[in-house]
């Protein structure tokens, strides 16, 4: 113990503490119960958690409040929260020693199925021009990448871990050269893995469902326990937007699952995709809520009133844009999403792969450049910008200021960062301490 810890907890202090010497110590003892992977029944100890918004004189908010409390978790559930006040616990503890508990982080778009992480260091290789150029590529390599594939997928989900990732939804590749072998090497990861991240599953056609006669594989892939079918930009991969949009959906139905499509395409043939999804979304109540949009570039590159009025259609359609939040030339008009309630999340799209070298499975990350991206610089914006990044937007106050997270019944899935609030934690993405999927540690620094 050093003088600073040993005069905090020998002097009035947090928790009204006036243990010394002998007294102090066995009541430490009788506290530190360290927690273990297996324990399903633990008090965290400590946590600092959000309280409320503190206002200037003008009514705006200049800093948020928060305290101390001890989190009671049971068979992966927050059974109780309570005012820390040092008392001594019969069950193990974790001490978050005043680290900041925010929700888990969702990745909610990420190619794990054919990831170059886990080899030594190497940047993409001379890549194609278009989306048909990279399918030629994939061709060539993925029969070599597969061999490996659950290996990399269970390093990933350690990475995603660290960055407090308990949940992800994974694109894999169904297409000719791969077969069902990419959802099949996944499937083993994610098994392997269960305890550690919850999961969905896309069945992704990234050699498009027309271009290279994958309806077939989709059509098996979706009887093999995948959650979406994925679909490949509609005009410029498959050449028939109606068609190949109607065999995704249709798979969709016949199976009851959800759709998640790949658009990268443009204004010109991207916006009539998006305006015919909507259609078909409205007249089939079964889609409502269960289809997204992934990356939708046209979107991007609307003006204000298209993008007012196209946001208003997905809301009322239950359509949700999952972007990667680009930056450079294209920004996505999130502001407007929310604006209209869009569903609106975002992932890391590939982890050093073929396509691209960079991300880091960060999703605090994201939600700093989409605060950046926007201007978002005071408490309240700040404090906002995490819920990109958060199972349905969660955030531990509403606009209001009231605590609405952590209740109890609520999973324990979250993280420990050291910092004073949210919104600090957006601004200077701290590392994270520890890492809860379902009241089990799956990361700790």
């Amino acid at each position: 113990m050093n003088r600073k810890e040993f005069l905090h907890l020998t002097t009035a202090g947090a928790g009204g503490l006036f243990l010394a010497g002998t007294a102090w110590a066995e009541e430490k003892d009788k506290q530190v119960k360290p927690l273990t992977a297996a324990n399903p029944t633990f008090v965290l100890i400590n946590a600092r958690l959000e309280e409320g918004f503190i206002y200037n004189d003008h009514g705006q908010v200049k800093a948020t409040q928060t305290g101390l409390y001890d989190l009671h978790i049971q068979e992966g559930k927050i059974a109780s929260i309570e005012a820390t006040q040092g008392k001594a616990y019969t069950l193990p503890v974790f001490d978050a020693a005043g680290k900041l508990v925010l929700p888990g982080l969702r990745d909610m778009h990420i190619h794990i199925d054919k990831t170059f992480y886990g080899e030594p260091w190497h940047a993409e290789p001379l890549r194609g021009k278009t989306v048909k150029d990279m399918i030629d590529l994939e061709r060539r390599i993925l029969p070599e990448v597969l061999i490996h594939s659950t290996e990399k997928a269970e390093k990933a989900i350690e990475l995603m871990n660290s960055k407090g990732t308990y949940f992800a939804r994974c694109q894999t590749n169904i297409e000719p050269t791969s077969g069902l072998k990419s959802l099949e090497n996944l499937q083993k990861a994610l098994a392997n893995k269960k305890e550690d991240i919850q999961a969905e599953i896309v069945a992704f056609p990234q050699h498009g469902i027309l271009y290279s006669d994958s309806e077939g594989l989709l059509r098996e892939a979706a009887q093999m326990g995948v959650d979406y079918i994925g679909g490949l930009d509609p005009t410029s991969v498959d050449g028939d937007m109606k068609k190949s949009l109607d065999v995704m959906f249709q798979i969709a139905l016949d199976h009851n699952i959800g759709v998640d499509i790949h658009l990268h395409e443009g204004r010109a043939t991207g916006l009539p995709a998006i305006e015919y999804m909507i259609a078909t979304v409205k007249e089939n109540k079964a889609l409502q809520g269960k289809t997204f949009i992934s990356h939708g570039f046209a979107l991007g590159q609307l003006d204000a009133k298209e993008t007012e009025a196209i946001s208003i259609q997905l809301a009322e359609a239950g359509i949700g844009v999952i972007s990667t939040v680009p930056i450079g030339k294209l920004n996505m008009p999130i502001p407007t999403f929310y604006k209209h309630h869009v569903p609106l999340m975002t992932g890391t799209d590939s982890i050093i792969d073929h396509w691209s070298p960079f991300g880091s499975c960060d999703m605090l990350e994201k939600a700093k450049l989409t605060a950046e991206l926007y201007g978002w610089r005071d408490e309240l914006s700040l404090s906002r910008a995490l819920r990109i990044a958060t199972k349905d937007q969660l955030l531990p106050l509403n606009e209001e200021g009231k605590q609405v997270w952590p209740l109890v019944g609520d999973e324990a899935s979250f993280i420990l960062v050291e910092a004073s609030c949210s919104a600090e934690a957006v601004a200077r993405t701290p590392q994270r301490a520890a890492v809860f999927t379902r009241g089990k540690l799956v990361y700790q620094i």
